[in-house]
């Protein structure tokens, strides 16, 4: 907030600062008392270390935009290839900020920092010169960050990985993930779901902040059973095999997917997400151009530019294969209401609240019964909608190996030593 309202002060740039608010009167209820929460729980500094609420799917999904560029032009005003000075001149920039995609297609200059002006400068072109503007080629710039997809949500939140240690393992001890060990929440390490330290420390304590029964957030009088009444900082509690916290509990989270009731058996094996809209740069005028953001010009890709293609055929496949047949009987609300209309295909309200706007939703909150805590489980919520309940988290795109820095894809076997005998 504090670098839009720098970037984007001026009073054509209202609505853009209005936009990345959040919705403080989520906590607002007919028949309770949260005024406190409504004033307080954005700005004061109490709550700096508390998970954000009231952000809508849409304004997660900008907040990582927004991630992606400042992380990548800190980066290389660290390695001096920009001026440090531009991270201070920001204010009324508004569209000459740093983007990465406009930087990368050339329609962003940057100033040169000390280490791209020296004769030491490991940029260099094909023929030997030095160079001042960095490709994706260098390895310099971080891929972008994004919402998870639901199978990454919910591979983060079990954690399997600290299921069955191999102690011979040197690379981390990593041992099998055995999903047969069907675990139930995010927490645990056992079958039953338990985590107790060698002294049995930990034996009785809440391992989530969630609701027990019907009102029961805080405890009976005389304490709070988890010392939390709505919320709770982003590290309490334990965090699971990964080292993540509070993926039961706390609050819910918004990934990426748009929501089907069968999405989990109809996607793809491999990386499977529902709610591509494909896109390529828009080339009106001939080339690149930036918006009033300062990111690139998008449009979508339209049926007839994939009618050739063998892996897809139309640009918009957010209802592709989504079981709304004559045989389900089911129908889903487009986002366009004038082509429900047209077409006739407007079932939400009638046959299920889904639509093409809605997004799924992972993991319990500090609202909810333990059911919700279990990673599999999943809700939905329209993504222009936001709830006092409901935060996010961001993921990197990874390149490269799966596993980790430093190890390869595939197995490498140990070379065969052969038997030598001594003539």
């Amino acid at each position: 907030m504090y670098w839009i309202n720098s970037v984007f002060d001026g009073d054509e740039y209202k609505a853009v600062r209005d936009a990345a608010l959040p919705d403080t009167l989520v906590w607002r209820s007919e028949l309770a008392y949260n005024e406190p929460l409504v004033e307080y729980y954005f700005r004061h500094p109490s709550y700096n270390y508390y998970p954000v609420v009231g952000v809508t799917w849409r304004q997660a999904n900008d907040f990582c935009l927004w991630r992606t560029d400042r992380v990548n032009e800190l980066e290389m005003v660290k390695r001096g290839l920009i001026n440090k000075n531009t991270l201070k001149n920001i204010q009324g920039l508004g569209q000459e900020n740093f983007n990465t995609k406009s930087y990368l297609l050339g329609e962003f200059q940057t100033t040169p920092g000390p280490a791209a002006k020296s004769k030491k400068n490991p940029l260099q072109n094909p023929n030997g010169t030095p160079r001042t503007q960095v490709t994706f080629e260098d390895g310099i710039l971080f891929p972008n960050y994004r919402l998870p997809t639901e199978a990454e949500w919910e591979y983060a939140a079990l954690g399997y990985i600290n299921q069955n240690p191999n102690p011979s393992k040197k690379e981390g001890q990593r041992g099998e993930e055995l999903i047969t060990n069907k675990q139930v929440y995010s927490w645990s390490q056992n079958v039953n779901g338990l985590r107790d330290s060698r002294h049995g420390s930990w034996q009785g304590s809440f391992l989530a902040n969630f609701k027990r029964g019907s009102g029961d957030n805080m405890g009976v009088a005389g304490g709070l059973n988890d010392r939390a009444v709505y919320t709770a900082p982003v590290t309490s509690f334990y965090p699971n095999g990964f080292g993540i916290y509070n993926m039961s509990g706390n609050v819910s989270e918004w990934v990426g997917d748009v929501y089907r009731a069968l999405s989990p058996v109809d996607m793809d094996d491999v990386s499977p997400y529902r709610g591509n809209y494909f896109q390529t740069l828009d080339m009106t005028t001939g080339k690149p151009e930036r918006d009033s953001l300062g990111r690139i010009k998008m449009r979508h890709v339209t049926d007839s530019e994939s009618i050739a293609r063998r892996n897809y055929q139309k640009g918009n496949v957010i209802n592709y294969l989504d079981g709304d047949s004559l045989i389900s009987g089911v129908t889903y609300g487009t986002t366009d209401v004038a082509r429900n209309i047209k077409e006739g295909s407007s079932g939400y309200g009638i046959t299920t609240l889904i639509s093409d706007k809605s997004r799924v939703i992972k993991g319990g909150s500090w609202n909810d019964r333990p059911y919700w805590l279990g990673p599999g489980t999943r809700r939905f919520l329209e993504e222009d909608q936001a709830g006092s309940t409901i935060g996010f988290r961001c993921a990197m795109d990874r390149v490269g190996s799966p596993e980790g820095n430093g190890r390869k894809t595939g197995i490498d076997y140990p070379k065969r030593r052969q038997n030598s005998r001594k003539k």
